[in-house]
């Protein structure tokens, strides 16, 4: 993966703005009439540059946590604020990542990943400047010409993300990014995130299962309790070797990794009921 050039394009978002969720509450009825209390009186405060990582049990409402933050849902009670501007729907702002690549089968790599600034009339030779610079980032520099279904599923994810980050939004909201993958692309594509990040330094919210995959990524992690979701659990992470330099590939072996491991997954555990299982167990 190449350096970053220089500078976002002309007519990016503003960046440096905080994240605030204020109490939030999301309802909503079944077909069969039921209310199902997705998410309660929830508060987060998230400033720039944070990588944050959601994890909980099956049906915690972390998805409808992404789905408030992108704008796709209005909590039925409370505010989301960006920059103390109250979140009224989808914007440039924010990037959606999606757990299936999204992508159009009849574009090429490039042209996919060119979509966004096309929607936003920006000229064809800053578009394929900017998607050349993003898909020599995520290692597809070689594919660009390739179509969608020529990609593995792991390529295929890595463009999407080329597609969002060439956008240049200020946050990036990750649905089970990695969900999909086999357990050895999986972990590439966390060191090529957390490469990317730590050179953008973009807001980041990330759902997932994964407790290992959350303390790997994250600097911070929230657990989620089970239904009604709320935060049970916030965890700042901050693992780094005896420079206070930021560790790679060899962070999961490192004995705090394996502590914060054992510490959240107690806490998702707990949020399901269940008590009295030792670390080893988890």
């Amino acid at each position: 993966m190449t350096a970053v050039a220089n500078g976002p394009i002309a007519g990016s978002v503003p960046s440096g703005r905080r994240v605030v969720l204020e109490n939030i509450s999301q309802c909503y009825t079944t077909d069969s009439g039921d209310t199902v209390h997705a998410v309660s009186d929830t508060s987060i405060t998230v400033e720039s540059g944070e990588f944050v990582c959601i994890v909980g049990p099956s049906g915690c409402g972390k998805s409808t946590l992404m789905d408030m933050l992108a704008g796709f849902l209005t909590p039925t009670q409370g505010t989301v604020t960006i920059g103390g501007e109250r979140i009224s729907g989808p914007g440039q702002d924010r990037g959606v990542v999606f757990q299936q690549p999204n992508l159009y089968p009849w574009l090429s790599v490039r042209k996919n990943v060119e979509l966004g600034l096309k929607l936003r009339k920006i000229p064809a030779s800053v578009r394929r400047d900017e998607a050349k610079r993003y898909l020599e980032m995520v290692g597809l520099e070689q594919f660009m010409d390739r179509k969608p279904y020529e990609l593995s599923g792991g390529m295929q994810q890595r463009c999407q993300i080329a597609r969002v980050l060439a956008n240049d939004p200020e946050i990036i909201l990750m649905d089970e990014p990695f969900g999909a993958l086999d357990a050895l692309t999986r972990e590439r594509m966390q060191v090529e995130l957390l490469q990317i990040w730590r050179k953008r330094k973009k807001t980041v919210f990330f759902i997932t299962h994964s407790v290992e995959e959350a303390i790997f990524l994250g600097t911070r992690v929230l657990v989620m309790s089970a239904r009604p979701g709320r935060i049970i659990l916030d965890e700042t992470i901050n693992i780094s070797d005896e420079n206070g330099s930021p560790l790679g590939a060899e962070l999961r072996s490192a004995p705090e990794f394996v502590r914060l491991r054992d510490k959240v997954s107690t806490a998702i555990y707990e949020a399901q009921g269940v008590t009295g299982m030792s670390p080893a167990q988890h």
